[in-house]
């Protein structure tokens, strides 16, 4: 069973006895978007196709604000697209993206913990937040050494939901965010970074 079977939120939360809470707990931290990037993505909305596959979405539309935000933090961090990533034989696929701790070995090493986990859907956002939150659960057993928040994103491009992990309390944000928002969209996506850098500079210290 791979984490693409996973068809419900339901389904997961009874599996591995998650409990499902609701509340606005991620905050907005200004990013300063470059005048490009604005330009390039609206230049792309407007005379390119992104939305017809997941495909499509990751590459024109949910890429592009990760690896914007994520070039702040780059010397922590590393993103990984479409990585194998397995836990188990139930816990186990391919998530879109993957941001974990960058490797002292190097850049091409695939290392742990693991802090954010992103699942593009198109529409279907059931599914969509069944995958990311069994990608989740992958990513809080394989941290086993690292008692850390596990951090949620599912986006179908257009809109973009977030939820964290923490134990067994699955938490979704009950606002989502658009791209047709930018600014506050990167807030967002940059809030998530920095609790993660917060989390990793914790556990350096420690």
């Amino acid at each position: 069973m791979a984490f693409s079977n996973f068809k419900t939120i339901g389904e997961v939360l009874k599996e591995y006895q998650v409990t499902y809470n609701q509340s606005n707990f991620v905050g907005e931290a200004p990013f300063n978007i470059p005048d490009y990037f604005r330009a390039d993505l609206n230049e792309v909305m407007e005379d390119g196709v992104v939305s017809n596959s997941e495909f499509a979405i990751c590459e024109n539309l949910i890429y592009p604000v990760l690896k914007e935000v994520w070039k702040k933090y780059k010397t922590q961090f590393t993103i990984w697209s479409h990585q194998s990533f397995n836990y188990d034989e139930k816990l186990s696929g391919f998530p879109e993206y993957i941001i974990a701790k960058r490797s002292p070995l190097g850049k091409v090493v695939f290392d742990k913990p693991y802090f954010i986990l992103v699942e593009a859907k198109q529409d279907n956002f059931e599914a969509g937040w069944a995958q990311c939150i069994a990608e989740m659960i992958a990513a809080q057993r394989l941290n086993s050494d690292y008692p850390i928040t596990i951090f949620g994103i599912t986006s179908n491009g257009d809109i973009w939901q977030f939820g964290k992990l923490e134990g067994s309390n699955f938490t979704i944000n009950i606002n989502p965010y658009t791209i047709y928002d930018l600014d506050k969209l990167f807030a967002v996506v940059n809030f998530v970074f920095q609790e993660c850098e917060k989390q990793l500079n914790h556990l350096i210290v420690a």
